[in-house]
């Protein structure tokens, strides 16, 4: 695995509320690695993002809740997203899918131009693989650019030694050498001012009052 130290600015988010959640001992590994990389990390909890289920009449009354600017705020001044997401029902956890559809109404909208790295942890033999690939598709229709490696752990419950860390030496030198990867790609992408791009909500409709909400991204910009 290369040495390359990467400044970038990481906000780690596990998309689960349980105190004892997998994916959230999986975030706080991944924080630790990404840290000795260099990265510079902001290390989330859902609990600081609480929002009510998405209403729009909600939305117009009193405008996005406190805890989706606070996502989009944090979001906005990191260069990547890694969000390490359980897997419910062969899908996403409707928390992180009720943030997103929250934060998806800001405007600029956050996740235009982002990068982000999806790991999952789950005590099942899949890793919680599944739910990533639902969690990718609002992640991508808004824009983001999310990482074709995706890290799974499987059997999680037993995965992790006493120290936050996994007791297979070879699975923690993937997921580190996965991150470090994907720090490299966030840096070079930060660090190219003319790559850019154009998020269009609903490509291809005719444009009207309802439909046209789009924006023009300089891929890395924080």
């Amino acid at each position: 695995m290369t040495d390359t130290r990467c400044d970038v600015r990481l906000l780690v988010l596990g998309a689960s509320l349980g105190s004892k959640s997998l994916n959230n001992r999986l975030a706080a590994l991944a924080s630790r690695l990404a840290e000795e990389k260099g990265g510079i990390v902001d290390r989330a909890a859902m609990s600081d993002f609480a929002c009510p289920l998405y209403d729009s009449d909600l939305e117009e009354e009193t405008g996005v809740p406190a805890g989706a600017l606070a996502f989009g705020e944090r979001l906005r001044k990191a260069d990547a997203l890694l969000l390490a997401s359980p897997e419910y029902n062969a899908s996403m956890p409707g928390v992180i899918k009720n943030l997103i559809d929250w934060v998806s109404r800001l405007m600029p909208q956050p996740f235009n131009g982002k990068q982000a790295l999806l790991p999952s942890a789950s005590p099942s033999m899949v890793g919680g693989n599944r739910g990533l690939w639902s969690l990718r598709v609002p992640l991508e229709h808004l824009g983001m650019r999310v990482y074709p490696d995706m890290f799974s752990l499987a059997q999680a419950h037993q995965a992790f030694d006493g120290d936050g860390g996994l007791v297979n030496a070879k699975l923690q030198e993937r997921l580190a050498t996965t991150l470090a990867t994907f720090m490299q790609l966030v840096e070079a992408a930060r660090n190219y001012g003319g790559l850019k791009k154009r998020w269009i909500e609903f490509l291809g409709e005719r444009p009207d009052p309802a439909t046209e909400r789009e924006q023009a991204t300089t891929l890395g910009a924080a």
